[in-house]
């Protein structure tokens, strides 16, 4: 059964909360997800754009007002 891991990296600056995801997917099996919260506005756009690149799937982003949230999922 798919898992899901929480990395909370509000108060981090961009390239951070990307970093600690990248390093977080080398962790996790196939189909697994990985929810990354952020102050940092750029990880909405940054995080999208990398997974859309090196061929992760993306379930959500959702804007909380004062964070983000965003979910991938380990295609690979």
């Amino acid at each position: 059964m798919a898992q899901r891991k929480l990395i909370d990296a509000r108060g981090a600056f961009c390239p951070g909360p990307l970093m600690e995801l990248i390093a977080t997917l080398k962790l996790i099996e196939i189909g697994d997800e990985i929810e990354v919260l952020s102050t940092d506005k750029g990880t909405a756009a940054d995080v999208p754009e990398w997974v859309a690149k090196v061929g992760h799937e993306m379930v959500e982003t959702v804007d909380h007002g004062d964070h983000w949230s965003v979910v991938v999922r380990k295609a690979k």
